[in-house]
């Protein structure tokens, strides 16, 4: 199959070539990083591209059914009848005019005729085979009222309305708490067991991977670099990129101290693709004959390919070698885990903090109930530590952050930035405290100017605060640009010309420039691919010993969390439930929740047989909380006691406190 798009600069050829097939109740997996066309292929499949693109060559045979070759009446009659697709974000999938009920109904009634009362008989009872909870009642709901898991779950059902034999489902679980990602995933492998329907599931997400597919197809720059079972592919990899790719992925068992393997620069332009193969500019073992000629897909044993000269051969060997090399050029040394905080200083001391949002109601806008958002947090963080936040999405993590830079005013509680209350000082010394505080946002494109360049970007801050002045202005923002490992050129150039970790890169050198202590990273690296993640994560690490920083580490993906943190603070429905150091939290987590969070991250093994405890129900309203232990509702320790009175947060051990019953006086 071979996709290419008009654009003014010419014909861009997006797809080249890709080969592959599903079996029925198979599990096809297509990986690779951003911009390698993964997406491009699924959607080049069921005929969904831009009116600029097109499937010009090749065979897309579905049952026999050429499907390049059907009008587009044809092919409406397959889409979401015979092939179905689960989008990315299904927030902008699903039309917010609508309820989800008429959405599923709208699906049913392009391929079926059904009465209107067997429609909403079928809408019903596929929320409820994808685990929605009141089917009955949710139907009448809009998108806006359903949280982040139940609009996937509503995408699924959809997907599922017609009984379709083949889902292609794009990034399904990337946006999803792992929680809620564990609760899709399962849910995805019961369907297929229950209707034998076929999977292409495309994602960046290796331990989604290895828990959910059959075999792997990766792809890089346009083709199909490597092919195998996805036993085969994590044992023994034959293609450097699909190693390289495994390698980047921070594990619960990775040692912090050490850096990440990355894969150096980005995925070529399809505008500029380099000769010979395309992997090769940025491959540790490339040769010359890589720079000039192009390999073949070999065969390299049953059922699997490798586009690689060094295609059946030990790539171990040369990889230890390799990496030799590179650890004489690179060698750091990360922030040892279990620090001795008493002889450290203390930087930021919260105490009981919260934050309510009122909820209005009428003309008069009269107060009618509050949004507990934060509900008596209470954290520290001291010199050159590191404190990771984990929890659900609206559980208040972002809220934390925002308190602790004064963006938004806590409704009670202190905040002590160096023995100074926020609540107290003058105006010019907040502005002091914000030039020492900073964030570093989850989106960098969104945050970044783009009518300004990366040198007003970085400079707007140095002017603010009368750091620098006139012409040393352009100096210190070339300095921060180099500390980031980006180029004094690149200040001159605007954000959209920068890929999605260059922007990160640039958003982390913006909060450099003030020279702060403490640096706010909220889910910085959760929209990379994983080459990308761990190359911003061994910059972090690298500031943080020539620098002195300190971080909170704010984040849903607990591989990463676990890998960049000195100690961990778990949070539920704005309350912290268990703080302690990151290796004794993943070994011995006490708390039911911290314990659900570890055994739901997805595990990059396909042989390992996690443990899961799944959580039932949905996060409760933080506008109306359970009374006593606000867990209780979802926690499979539940006691009476838990319903009634609310659990203090406890020293269990020296450094480790947890707020549960189990552990009371008793």
């Amino acid at each position: 199959m071979k996709t290419v798009f008009k654009t003014r600069m010419g014909v861009v050829e997006a797809i080249a070539g890709v080969s592959f097939h599903i079996s029925k109740g198979e599990t096809v997996a297509i990986v690779g990083e951003s911009g390698s066309g993964k997406s491009v292929s699924a959607l080049s499949i069921l005929r969904l591209l831009d009116s600029n693109g097109e499937v010009t060559s090749g065979k897309i045979l579905f049952n026999q059914l050429n499907l390049k070759d059907l009008t587009d009446a044809e092919i409406r009659k397959v889409r979401g009848n015979e092939i179905a697709m689960i989008f990315q974000d299904p927030m902008t999938c699903l039309d917010p005019v609508y309820t989800i009920g008429d959405q599923i109904i709208e699906t049913i009634k392009i391929h079926e005729d059904l009465s209107k009362k067997e429609y909403k008989e079928r809408a019903i009872e596929l929320l409820r085979l994808v685990g929605l909870p009141d089917p009955e009642s949710r139907i009448d709901a809009y998108p806006h009222q359903l949280s982040g898991g139940q609009r996937q779950r509503v995408m699924i059902a959809i997907a599922l309305a017609c009984r379709p034999n083949l889902i292609i489902a794009d990034e399904p679980t990337t946006a999803l708490d792992v929680t809620v990602q564990a609760q899709i995933m399962q849910l995805l492998k019961d369907l297929q067991s229950k209707f034998g329907t076929s999977i292409i599931l495309v994602t960046h997400d290796l331990g989604v991977v290895a828990e959910m597919a059959d075999r792997v197809v990766v792809v890089y720059a346009g083709q199909v670099v490597e092919q195998s079972t996805v036993i085969d592919l994590f044992e023994k990899p034959e293609h450097p990129y699909t190693e390289a790719l495994m390698r980047s992925i921070p594990r619960i068992e990775t040692d912090r101290n050490r850096r990440l393997q990355t894969i150096k620069g980005n995925v070529p332009s399809l505008k500029e693709l380099p000769s010979g193969c395309r992997f090769h500019p940025r491959c540790p073992l490339a040769s010359e004959k890589c720079g000039t000629e192009e390999p073949p897909l070999f065969k390299v044993g049953e059922g699997r390919e490798s586009k690689c000269w060094l295609a059946g051969r030990d790539l171990k060997v040369k990889r230890e070698a390799a990496d030799k090399e590179e650890e004489s050029d690179e060698a750091v040394t990360a922030f040892e885990s279990n620090k001795h905080l008493d002889d450290q200083q203390l930087l930021l001391d919260v105490k009981n903090l919260k934050k309510y949002f009122p909820i209005t109601k009428g003309i008069l806008s009269r107060t009618v109930g509050h949004v507990r958002a934060v509900d008596g947090v209470s954290l520290d963080i001291y010199k050159g530590e590191t404190l990771g936040l984990v929890g659900e999405s609206g559980c208040g993590k972002s809220t934390v952050g925002r308190l602790i830079t004064g963006l938004i005013k806590p409704t009670a509680g202190e905040v002590v930035f160096e023995e100074k209350h926020l609540s107290k000082i003058s105006r010019q010394d907040m502005k002091q405290l914000r030039r020492r505080v900073q964030f570093v946002f989850q989106d960098p494109y969104s945050s970044l100017n783009p009518r300004m360049t990366i040198l007003d970007i970085i400079g707007e801050p140095l002017e603010v605060h009368n750091l620098v002045k006139g012409k040393e202005i352009q100096k210190r923002v070339g300095e921060l640009l180099e500390i980031v490992g980006l180029a004094k050129s690149d200040m001159h150039k605007f954000p959209h010309q920068f890929s999605g970790g260059q922007r990160q890169r640039i958003g982390i050198a913006r909060a450099l420039a003030t020279e702060p202590d403490l640096l706010i990273c909220d889910e910085a690296v959760s929209a990379l691919d994983v080459s990308v993640q761990a190359q911003i994560l061994n910059l972090l690490k690298d500031l943080q010993v020539k620098m002195g920083l300190s971080y909170l580490f704010i984040s849903h993906d607990l591989n990463v969390v676990k890998y960049v943190s000195d100690r961990i603070a778990v949070m539920y429905l704005g309350e912290i439930v268990e703080v302690t150091d990151s290796e004794t939290l993943f070994n011995e987590p006490l708390h039911p929740y911290a314990k659900a969070l570890i055994s739901a991250v997805p595990v990059p093994d396909p042989k390992a047989e996690p443990d899961r405890m799944i959580l039932t129900g949905e996060v409760p309203s933080p506008a109306n909380p359970p009374s006593g232990c606000k867990f209780h509702t979802r926690c499979p320790f539940a006691m009476d006691i838990c319903k009634q009175e609310k659990p203090e947060l406890r020293t269990i051990s020296e450094g480790h406190t947890v707020s549960c019953h189990l552990y009371g006086k008793e």
